[in-house]
């Protein structure tokens, strides 16, 4: 009897594999194996719901499905980019192909092993002693992850990476995922560049552009990612955070055609498709826009990787062409998801945009005012986000555009240009998404300037020898407009002169409490998929109770 028979007796696991020949055989050596219950999936698309709503100890997929263009590698790339492959899953790729660059490439995405065809059940029983093996030998890592313990898990990551200790590779992958969660950049970086001066690795030399973007070296960032790219014109992660740096510099074309790369590449990858999708609708290509989400809404519409807002922006598209039975569809799928997660407070905003374009394709005046005013009156509320501040502003051009009169309307515009104008590049998004009616635009773009004119008053008194001065300005003002650069300004002062502040600890809780409250240490551009923080990085699921959902730790 085999160590792995003891250990997965019990134990579940998924074949995926288009050849019913190839796929009975490997069911049989699985059960042969010791694994109580094999259940089988002939297409990508299936093995995606069945890995989506319950988990496996084992999962074999084939490589190549030849009456489809999606692949395992694309399944694997899209479970571990949306966080929905647990750690204690096994998942092997299974392949004809024995050419470098595939094993490289199935490495890049976490593989915990690569079978090449053809093989004997002893090479089936190896492959997955090594895989138990290593989850069991990180399983202290993981367990801390799951608690959140995060930093104890860094540690346990960088201990294993210094001492060389088994398996000390993939724990330094996971380490560096970590520091860029604590915001311990500099230090990420360090592990990354030691991983290269170790064994050049692609994932290293993105984890470096990574760290370098969350420390707000983007042009630093931009240039590591061309070498990357010119080294590995292939790997597609690489073009997803390349389009990410475009985008926090506002090269927003640029960062179109490196999403598009990244989609061409894996053409069912739902995220990405989104995530195109909706840059586009931003930079006015509206066919290129409908074409995307339409994709990913055939693709993906009971998939955990669909994002709600995709059928937002149809939603629009479809009132722009006066689509009444499309845009009844997307209110109708967006009913249906938010019934299905009826805690997600974003769910139910999202879905009551489609509700007002509806009311105001049906010309229900009255109720589009009524619906509108309650969303103006919750600018404020902390669950508001930057979304949700561009679909109110794409939902008040379109109605200025449609001669629909609200008092409220230019008090609205400033409240959310005040909140959510902390850079050129988020401007410049704010102001794409009220490009229906430019006298909005250009008020956004004037709010900017009265932020950053806000934040140089408050130095001034910094440079004249009273930072605590600065401090609680800059504190009064951020209470006053909720402004991610405003808090974080307060907080470098703080930092910067605590020493010289005599309530320093005080303050310092106050105004973390306002970090946190808003996000403003993440306060960052990113469009489409939630998890693009993490392209080219290892998926640490952890719960999240609002959504009953999993989402990754970025």
């Amino acid at each position: 009897m085999s160590k792995l028979k003891n250990d997965l007796r019990d134990g579940s696991a998924l074949v995926v594999d288009g050849n019913p020949v190839s796929r009975s055989i490997l069911v049989s050596q699985l059960r042969d194996l010791g694994l109580r219950q094999v259940l089988q999936a002939s297409r990508i698309a299936d093995a995606r719901r069945q890995l989506e709503f319950r988990s496996f100890d084992v999962v074999i997929c084939e490589q190549h499905f030849p009456n489809d263009n999606v692949t395992g590698q694309d399944l694997l790339d899209d479970l571990r980019r949306s966080g929905l492959l647990p750690f204690a899953t096994i998942f092997i790729m299974a392949t004809g192909e024995a050419s470098y660059a595939k094993v490289a490439e199935a490495a890049e995405s976490a593989l915990d092993a690569y079978l090449l065809k053809p093989y004997t059940a002893a090479q089936l029983d190896a492959r997955l002693h090594q895989a138990r093996r290593r989850k069991v030998s990180l399983q202290a890592i993981f367990a801390a992850v799951e608690k959140q313990a995060f930093e104890q898990a860094a540690d346990l990551c960088l201990e294993r990476f210094e001492q060389r200790g088994e398996f000390w590779l993939y724990a330094a992958r996971v380490g560096a995922e970590l520091l860029l969660r604590l915001e311990r950049f500099a230090d990420a970086q360090k592990l990354y560049e030691a991983v290269i001066a170790a064994k050049t690795l692609p994932w290293a030399r993105l984890g470096v552009a990574r760290a370098q973007i969350e420390a707000g070296q983007v042009t630093q960032a931009g240039t590591t990612l061309e070498g990357l790219i010119n080294a590995e014109p292939g790997y597609a992660d690489a073009y997803d955070v390349m389009g990410r740096a475009q985008i926090e510099m506002g090269q927003f074309e640029s960062a179109m055609v490196s999403y598009k790369m990244a989609a061409d590449m894996t053409p069912a990858s739902i995220g990405r498709l989104q995530r195109l999708g909706m840059l586009a609708h931003y930079c006015g290509d509206p066919k290129m826009a409908e074409e995307m989400l339409s994709r990913a809404v055939r693709l993906g519409l009971d998939s955990k990787m669909f994002d709600a807002q995709s059928l937002v922006l149809l939603a629009f598209m479809r009132l722009a062409n006066n689509d009444k039975k499309g845009l009844q569809r997307c209110l109708d799928d967006a009913r249906n998801m938010a019934d299905r997660f009826d805690k997600s407070v974003r769910l139910r905003r999202l879905t009551q945009v489609i509700d007002i374009l509806m009311q105001m394709l049906e010309h229900q005046t009255a109720r589009v005012l009524e619906l509108v005013r309650a969303m103006i009156a919750s600018v404020g509320d902390d669950s508001f986000d930057f979304e949700a501040a561009c679909n109110l502003l794409t939902l008040l051009s379109q109605m200025a555009q449609r001669a629909i009169q609200l008092d409220e309307v230019d008090t609205a515009v400033q409240r959310i240009g005040l909140r959510f104008c902390t850079s050129k590049a988020l401007t410049e998004l704010l102001a794409k998404a009220a490009v229906a009616h430019p006298p909005y635009a250009e008020r956004l773009g004037d709010t900017l300037t009265q932020v950053l004119h806000m934040i140089e008053k408050a130095m001034r008194q910094s440079l004249a020898g009273n930072p605590r001065a600065a401090v609680l300005e800059l504190r009064d003002d951020a209470l006053n407009t909720q402004n991610a650069k405003v808090i974080e300004s307060a907080w470098g002062v703080l930092k910067r002169y605590e020493a010289r502040i005599d309530d320093a600890p005080a303050l310092a809780t106050e105004i973390q409490a306002l970090r946190v409250r808003y996000a403003s240490f993440a306060s960052r551009p990113v469009i489409g998929d939630k998890n693009l923080r993490q392209s080219g990085g290892v998926s640490l699921r952890v719960m999240d109770i609002a959504d009953s959902e999993p989402v990754p730790v970025p």
